[in-house]
């Protein structure tokens, strides 16, 4: 197709792979930009894919100390890291092994290299390997370069004993004792594989909770395995500095009375945030723009001010997780093809793959109660669900933020076992703009965590078969 759109996608990442497989479909010449020699991105390589492979592992041998409750004891867990990281590498081979295969099928050009803007309709690629860069014409770019692990500047230590998450997925060590800065969801989850592999592990937030920003009926389900778990859990405390020691790394501890604590730590895992990779080569030949956070400005479409030029993904704006930056790609590819589309969802889910899980997508009660925006909560506690004591996890959650008028799902929160597979249908129910009637009539299987959801909304008019609480009026 000699006259077909051509698009350059920068970033071979979650949003990026996908916007140049979906624009192959669609009949355009695709070339795919990306500076390792494998697709995938961070997530697939180092993060989403690899962090799961290892919270599995950590939650197999968690599933084993609490079977000793059921009388089925399995003794102390043998490990061999070698083997786990060859696992967790296993994984990640056999999905990036995938994702070739599926651009070669679809002709999809791959380029390995580092992308410049010529101007609004050029890039160069400077192959990885050296040589003369490679001028790319397009008709339409699609930048999907994705973030990086902020390092602040008092933390940034040169020292192997220093990680980011990056460096915390190839578990170099997973005994002694590990300090973790940071107490949202990278910070929990790789401090909870290195607790279930035998490290003692300290988190130090800086905020009063962990998981900043999230509902705190949510967090406290998890802040309490976390505290089962964890050797401690610092709120309200800075990490000062950190300065290196023969026998380890020590940290200046600042806490919320104003006084310091140094201490010792045999490793550091800095997990502060993500910032994004906008600074781009030759950007500024172009009329994008960028935020004051660095984030490349969009409109619903994820075009930029460039009209020839579009973003998605962490480097298009918050929230910075994959599904978002999957559904981000197809509404660009689909603008590009003329067809009608825009990225407005009413609810983007996020989880928390700790151990509970923790999971949420629309309105949260949090926000509402910052936007003043008067809603109806309704709890079930899994303490009533007879599926979560067959599986020794009654310790969970599910809420249903609704409209009160209405009656409109506005939102959906859990923590629990398995939480992530759950919200699924509340994402549903929120973009459908189910109403809580519609889930409480919505047959739930028995027994299974699902029919918490149902009964959350039986709660809503205070006529739950398993747990009382008295009629609204």
């Amino acid at each position: 197709m000699p006259d077909a759109t051509r698009l350059v996608v920068i970033g071979a990442g979650p949003g990026g792979y996908t916007a140049a497989f979906h624009a192959a479909d669609l009949g355009m010449r695709v070339t795919l930009v990306d500076e390792s020699p494998r697709l995938g991105g961070v997530c697939l390589q180092r993060g989403c894919i690899p962090s799961k492979a290892l919270l599995h592992a950590a939650g197999v041998i968690g599933d084993a100390r609490r079977a000793a409750r059921w009388g089925v004891a399995f003794g102390a867990p043998a490990i061999d890291l070698d083997r786990l990281r060859g696992w967790k590498d296993e994984v990640v081979s056999a999905l990036t092994g995938g994702l070739g295969r599926l651009a070669q099928q679809r002709a999809v050009t791959f380029l390995q290299g580092r992308a410049a803007f010529a101007d609004r309709h050029k890039v160069m690629v400077e192959p990885a390997g050296g040589g003369e860069p490679l001028g790319v014409p397009f008709d339409y770019a699609i930048v999907a370069t994705g973030s990086r692990p902020v390092r602040p500047a008092t933390l940034a230590l040169d020292d192997p004993r220093v990680m980011d998450s990056t460096g915390a997925l190839e578990i170099a060590r997973a005994s002694g004792s590990l300090l973790v800065v940071g107490g949202g969801y990278i910070g929990l989850e790789l401090g909870a594989v290195y607790a279930a592999l035998g490290c003692t592990v300290t988190v130090v937030e800086m905020t009063a909770g962990l998981l900043p920003g999230v509902d705190a009926d949510l967090v406290r389900v998890v802040a309490r395995q976390m505290d089962r778990e964890l050797d401690g859990v610092r709120l309200r405390t800075k990490v000062a500095v950190l300065r290196p020691r023969p026998d380890g790394i020590e940290a200046l501890l600042e806490g919320p009375d104003g006084q310091s604590e140094a201490r010792l730590f045999d490793q550091v895992l800095v997990a502060v945030g993500r910032s994004p990779n906008s600074r781009i080569a030759g950007l500024e030949r172009t009329a994008v723009e960028l935020d004051g956070r660095g984030f490349i400005v969009v409109d619903a479409h994820r075009r930029t001010a460039e009209p020839s030029i579009f973003a998605i993904g962490d480097v298009a704006g918050e929230p910075m997780l994959a599904h978002k930056a999957f559904h981000e790609a197809r509404a660009a590819v689909e603008t590009i093809a003329g067809r009608p589309a825009a990225f407005e969802p009413l609810a983007v889910p996020a989880v928390v793959f700790t151990d509970p899980e923790v999971a949420w997508c629309g309105l949260t009660e949090t926000r509402a109660a910052g936007e003043g925006r008067a809603v109806k909560v309704s709890r079930f506690p899994w303490g009533a669900s007879g599926r979560a004591l067959t599986l020794d996890r009654p310790e969970g959650i599910t809420k249903l933020v609704v409209d009160p008028d209405s009656e409109q799902l506005l939102g959906v929160g859990m923590a629990g076992a398995g939480a992530g597979e759950l919200i699924a249908e509340g994402v549903l129910a929120v973009e459908m703009g189910a109403t809580v009637s519609d889930l409480r009539l919505s047959i739930h299987p028995h027994p299974t965590l699902s029919e918490t959801v149902a009964e959350a909304a039986d709660l809503f008019f205070g006529e739950c078969t398993h747990l009382y609480r008295p009629k609204r009026s």
